[in-house]
């Protein structure tokens, strides 16, 4: 018998037995003769005992010691598969040993923990940590930056910076609001729109003197333009000054506006201003930078996009099926609404969705029935990935809170 030490945890196992696995460390340390060898696969051997030492988990030994005894290594499910992986690996043994069940519940169990450590690594870099001091270190003004990122990036570090978080989110709100009010009938007089033009001149400036202060703030600038928030941030202040820009130019020495005279094209510049005003919008999302609930929204949509690639191909199939279906019952009835597929479209959307906005509706009796599948179909489709979304939303929720208190 082999005397064999783990953890303080005395094993028997017949030479023989061990002789059967010659490429694992115990059939490898039976087989041996030269003393080297030997003592160069255990950490240690105790002379007087004849026992070989391994300073390693007795616990997981266990399994080990019974799969050279039935030759089956078992795999429990309360275990950690990542240290059981470390241990037979150790020991030299393979998991295709075990039983088949065994290993799609170890590859599980894997599978879990490498998703879950994968999402707290991203939901970490969602917070966007502090960085350390010694980034700015050795840096052109390293301390004044340094300074001045603490004041715009971290608002728990002083009562200046919590001030400057709220007024950026008050001045997202302003924006927002007076964009609002700009179209509405009332606000399109003169003095109308003087104050409309000062509150967004304001905000832009406000928006801009922000952005400046991060990108002089930022310890690197490749990094900075690749950050989705800055994107945003200067998503929100380009539509201002591209506005003046077109506003001022000055059509007597810009031979391209005469042209645009000539071709009557000048239509088609107010829409594109339309469209440049219409950016201002995307300001909102500024509001994600101090909301824990829009981050976790964001981030829950990124990490199941396939769920939602997967319920908008359903929905497309459903259009599609019953489009076809809904036209081939109605088509002959007199004035009716669906005289071709795509004309049902919109009525399979609606359906499906179960709105159901009834400007378009079957007229027979059987196209009613396929309209109750349809609609069916819908309420089935549409409860099915809800809870999962919603789960998944309070989990990185929770966390994201978590991790923002411990920060």
């Amino acid at each position: 018998l082999l005397n064999i030490n783990v953890g303080g945890k005395l094993f028997q196992i017949a030479y023989k037995v061990l002789a059967q696995y010659p490429i694992t460390r115990l059939g490898k340390l039976a087989l041996y003769t030269d003393p080297v060898k030997k003592l160069q696969l255990c950490d240690d051997y105790l002379v007087q005992k004849n026992e070989y030492f391994f300073d390693r988990d007795p616990s997981i030994f266990h399994y080990i010691f019974h799969f050279y005894r039935s030759g089956v290594l078992w795999v429990m499910d309360d275990m950690c598969p990542s240290n059981f992986v470390e241990e037979i690996e150790y020991w030299g043994i393979h998991l295709k040993y075990s039983q088949r069940c065994c290993r799609i519940l170890l590859e599980e169990k894997r599978d879990e923990l490498s998703e879950y450590l994968k999402i707290e690594k991203e939901l970490e870099a969602q917070l966007e940590p502090l960085q350390s001091g010694t980034q700015f270190d050795g840096k052109f003004l390293g301390q004044f930056r340094k300074m001045v990122w603490n004041l715009i990036e971290n608002p728990y570090s002083s009562v200046p910076a919590k001030i400057i978080a709220v007024m950026s989110s008050f001045f997202v709100l302003i924006s927002i609001v007076g964009m609002t009010l700009s179209t509405v009938e009332e606000m399109k007089t003169k003095t109308g729109k003087m104050w409309m033009e000062q509150m967004e001149m304001i905000c832009a400036i406000f928006f801009t003197s922000e952005y400046l202060m991060r990108l002089i703030s930022a310890s690197s600038f490749k990094n900075f333009l690749r950050a989705a928030f800055n994107a945003i941030d200067l998503v929100a202040i380009l539509p201002f000054y591209i506005q003046i820009l077109f506003e001022n130019l000055d059509d007597g020495e810009m031979q391209y506006h005469e042209e645009l005279h000539k071709v009557e094209n000048v239509s088609k510049l107010g829409k594109v201003l339309k469209l440049i005003k219409l950016m201002r919008i995307f300001r909102i999302l500024k509001l994600a930078r101090h909301s824990t609930g829009l981050r976790a929204f964001s981030f829950t949509m990124r990490q199941c996009y396939q769920q939602v690639c997967c319920l908008l191909l359903f929905i497309a199939m459903g259009v599609f099926t019953f489009s076809a279906l809904i036209h081939s019952v109605e088509h002959d009835v007199p004035g009716t609404d669906f005289t071709s597929i795509p004309c049902a479209w919109w009525w399979a959307a609606v359906s499906l969705s179960t709105v159901g906005y009834g400007d378009t509706v079957p007229d027979t009796i059987l196209g009613r029935m396929v309209a109750f599948v349809c609609i069916s179909f819908g309420i089935i489709l549409n409860g099915m990935p809800i809870s999962i979304l919603y789960n998944k939303f309070s989990d990185y929720y929770a966390k994201l809170k978590a991790h923002e208190m411990s920060q």
